[in-house]
């Protein structure tokens, strides 16, 4: 059950971390417009505020989660193929328009799969019955070390793959095939309680909000993954700056990006191999420090003028973020109410796609002015987060 849910769970994040450029690509190709090729993207990003809370509320009334998942992976492909197929033919209003509607179930390419964790996990326990080894909080955490490597692999698979297809529409009907192949993952996934209810979504909403602003633990944790997210926006930004800046070429750039995810993979990696009960609000708090760390070692490398010093900043910076999300799903898991566990994931994705917008915006013209001076932001980001993730934290914190 859990390598099925792992197998389904990689494409669909390579899908989502892919779908991005691919329209990006696409756009260009087609219209010759970046104007709209970025408004493609924007659209299919910006709606996911709205949709990720909503989404998280149906995902835990659903008695069969998983059915809903594939819905949402139908919607999300549906979309791409009116996009890809409507370039150059229907208006860009009417493409823009419907990046929006796919972008709003978009937090179920990451959240809404890791909310069903928990349940995999049991189910996996119970198809080796008499296995002895570890502790039920070993084996989840375990299991989130593990669905965070998927993102990892997302990271590293999807833009890389957006950029060697050749050609734009091509390269989103790749999505589409990895969003398809998801789909029976997606539908076996255990079935849930349910919530029976007859609250309004409205209420229901309030409440989620309620189990992440009342508990300050998940209030820490959201707000600093918040804040960390906005920073690694700043890194996206300034890679192909930086890359172009020490080698004349914008391509070293990507690559760094690429060795940032395939060192947050290992790290996590070694994580998932680790027994016994760990402190994941002190580890969510040293990998937000360990990235920091690396983005003062970027921009050192941007003044110094030395590639292999960039190549050393992004192993750093991934050695700190895959950790980091281990982590943060795992306190997520320990604090989130069981009835709101979905919801309290998807918003979560939400926000963190929000502030990644919202940083992005902000290290564009600030990279363009100095490709130093957004990383240096990058790191204050970081710094930021760690305050907000140990602040009023006591001493002795529990264990998954």
């Amino acid at each position: 059950m859990l390598w099925r849910y792992l197998a389904g769970a990689a494409a669909a994040r390579t899908a989502d971390e892919m779908s991005g450029p691919a329209l990006l690509i696409a756009g260009l190709a087609v219209t010759g417009s970046p104007v709209v090729a970025s408004w493609l993207l924007a659209g299919l990003t910006v709606s996911a505020a709205a949709g990720g809370p909503l989404l998280g509320v149906l995902l835990d009334r659903a008695r069969r989660p998983g059915r809903l998942l594939a819905g949402c992976l139908v919607a999300y492909a549906g979309g791409l193929l009116v996009i890809v197929s409507g370039l150059g033919r229907l208006p860009e209003a009417a493409l823009v328009a419907v990046a929006v509607a796919a972008g709003l179930v978009g937090p179920a390419l990451t959240g809404g799969w890791t909310s069903q964790i928990p349940a995999v996990a049991v189910a996996a326990r119970s198809g080796r019955a008499g296995d002895p080894s570890g502790s039920d909080a070993d084996r989840l955490g375990r299991a989130n070390a593990l669905d965070a490597m998927t993102y990892n692999v997302a990271g590293l698979a999807g833009p890389a793959l957006a950029g060697m297809i050749a050609g734009g529409p091509v390269a989103v009907l790749v999505c589409v095939v990895l969003l398809v192949a998801a789909l029976p993952a997606a539908w076996t996934l255990p079935a849930s309680a349910g919530v029976k209810t007859r609250r309004g979504v409205g209420e229901e909403l309030r409440e989620g909000f309620g189990a992440i602003l009342g508990n300050p633990v998940l209030l820490r944790a959201t707000a600093g993954s918040m804040v960390s997210c906005a920073g690694t926006a700043m890194l996206v930004v300034s890679a192909p700056v930086l890359g172009e800046r020490l080698t004349g070429s914008t391509g070293p750039g990507a690559l760094l990006l690429a060795v940032t995810a395939a060192c947050g993979l290992a790290a996590n990696a070694l994580v998932a191999r680790a027994r016994g009960p760990r402190r994941w609000d002190a580890l969510l708090a040293w990998g937000t420090a360990v990235a920091g760390v690396g983005m003062l070692l970027a921009a050192a490398a941007g003044v110094s003028g030395a590639y292999w010093v960039a190549v050393v900043a992004a192993g750093v910076v991934g050695l700190g973020e895959g950790p980091q999300l281990t982590a943060l799903f795992s306190v997520r898991h320990r604090e989130a109410p069981a009835r709101l566990r979905a919801q309290v994931f998807t918003t979560g994705a939400s926000l963190k796609i929000t502030s990644f917008a919202v940083g992005s915006a902000v290290a564009g013209p600030l990279a363009a002015y100095s490709v130093v001076a957004a990383l240096l932001a990058g790191a204050a980001a970081q710094a930021v987060a760690v305050a907000v993730l140990t602040a009023g934290r006591p001493r002795s914190v529990r264990d998954v």
